[in-house]
């Protein structure tokens, strides 16, 4: 059942490779969210244990939480704030310079809207992808198989379900491009 989930067909999650991988990453996020502040140097070394991939200057505040973490990739400078949900059984790959409020929820997972293989316990997972430098406002919601395009924002409380493409405002249940981010919305930054 592993290799089905894997390659992103119907699987039963009862596999006992699975349930080991399962616990293994479980182990890790208890000692990742255990740590003490002053620790990031310990947070940063379990995290890259877990995760299938993490760039330099990636942070990601505790409490975190994922089924597998093999599956994930977070690129370098990208942010997550805390009570992040990845449920992983498709691979979540998150871009560089991404911005990720607290409480999103990347959802790979799906189940058959046959009610006699749901019943029987079939699943699947369809990958999701962040490009570089999205910004995700609080309680997010990211559903399976969602691409959102560079440059995008999606606004607080959005359950993204489809596609978003590059440098847009999306917002809404379901989310809906709202606008195109335009010359109109770019700032002077200060120097540091």
């Amino acid at each position: 059942m592993k290799e089905r989930m894997l390659r992103g067909e119907l699987y039963i999650a009862d596999d006992p490779r699975l349930a080991a991988d399962y616990a293994r990453a479980q182990e890790l996020l208890e000692r990742y969210n255990a740590t003490a502040h002053a620790a990031q140097d310990e947070r940063d070394r379990i995290l890259r244990e877990l995760l299938g991939s993490v760039g330099d200057g990636v942070v990601v505040r505790p409490p975190f939480r994922c089924e597998y973490g093999t599956r994930v990739t977070i690129g370098a400078g990208s942010f997550f704030n805390f009570d992040c949900l990845m449920l992983d059984v498709a691979p979540v790959t998150i871009g560089r310079a991404c911005q990720v409020a607290s409480r999103v929820q990347f959802l790979t997972a799906t189940h058959p809207i046959d009610p006699e293989a749901r019943r029987l316990g079939w699943e699947s997972g369809e990958p999701i992808v962040l490009e570089d430098n999205v910004w995700l406002g609080g309680g997010v919601i990211v559903c399976p198989g969602v691409t959102i395009g560079e440059n995008s924002v999606v606004g607080a409380g959005a359950v993204v379900a489809g596609d978003l493409p590059a440098g847009v405002v999306a917002a809404g249940v379901p989310a809906r491009v709202m606008r195109e981010i335009s010359d109109g919305d770019r700032i002077d930054v200060p120097e540091r």
